[in-house]
C-alpha cells in the first residue's frame, strides 16, 4: 500500500487515549513507508495526526474544501495540500489518492466519510480495505450494530467482513496487508436471482 486515508475528529475528544492512538497510527504509517491522506486540517486529532506523521518522516497529503480552509484551519506544512470546491470533491480525491481507509474516533463527519467509502466497496467501485481503529472500545457499539444489520437481513455477511477492526494501529495495518476482498460480483449476481 502506497497511501492510506484516515478519517478522524477535528476535535481532540475528552480522553487522552484518542490522542495516543492517533500518534501511534501516524508513527506506524511513517515506519512502514505508507503515506497519509487526510482532511487537511491543523485542528484536533487531524492536526495531531499530520504533525506526528511529518515529524516521523512520513508523507502527508491533505484535501480540504475551500469553505473549511478557515473554519478547520488548513494545515500549511504538509507534503501536499489540495484545496477543492466541495465536500464531494474532497471525498472523491481522498479516495482516489488512497489504497485503504481507516476511521479513528471522530464525529458524524468521520462516520459519514467512512461509510461512504465502505458503500463504494460494497457496490464494487473499489476493493480497498476499510478499517476501524477501535480505541478503548469507541467503535464496539457500531460493530455490534453492523452485526445486528446482518441478523436482520439488511447487510450480508460478506459485506460485514469488509469492515476490519483492531484496537491497535499495527494490528489493523497487518490486517490491511493480508486483506482479501469478498467477491462483490458474485453477490450482485446472487441478489439479481432473488
Amino acid at each position: 500500500m502506497k497511501r492510506i486515508c484516515v478519517y478522524l475528529g477535528s476535535n481532540p475528544g475528552f480522553d487522552e487515549a484518542y490522542a495516543e492512538a492517533t500518534k501511534a497510527l501516524a508513527k506506524e504509517l511513517a515506519a512502514r513507508g505508507i503515506g497519509l491522506v487526510y482532511g487537511g486540517s491543523s485542528s484536533g486529532l487531524m492536526g495531531l495526526l499530520a504533525n506526528t506523521c511529518l515529524e516521523a518522516g512520513g508523507e502527508v497529503v491533505g484535501v480540504i474544501p475551500e469553505l473549511l480552509v478557515e473554519k478547520e484551519v488548513a494545515h500549511n506544512g504538509l507534503t501536499e495540500q489540495h484545496v477543492v470546491n466541495s465536500m464531494h470533491q474532497r471525498k472523491q480525491l481522498m479516495a482516489d489518492l488512497s489504497d485503504g481507509f481507516i476511521a479513528l474516533p471522530g464525529g458524524i463527519g468521520t462516520l459519514e466519510e467512512f461509510f461512504e467509502v465502505l458503500t463504494w466497496n460494497q457496490l464494487g467501485y473499489h476493493a480497498k480495505p476499510c478499517g476501524l481503529l477501535d480505541v478503548k472500545g469507541y467503535y464496539t457499539c457500531l460493530a455490534e450494530h453492523m452485526d445486528r444489520m446482518v441478523l436482520n437481513g439488511f447487510l450480508v455477511q460478506e459485506h460485514r467482513r469488509m469492515v476490519l477492526t483492531d484496537a491497535t494501529a499495527s494490528g489493523l495495518l497487518n490486517q490491511f496487508e493480508t486483506y482479501d476482498p469478498p467477491q462483490v460480483d458474485k453477490w450482485i449476481e446472487k441478489k439479481k436471482g432473488l
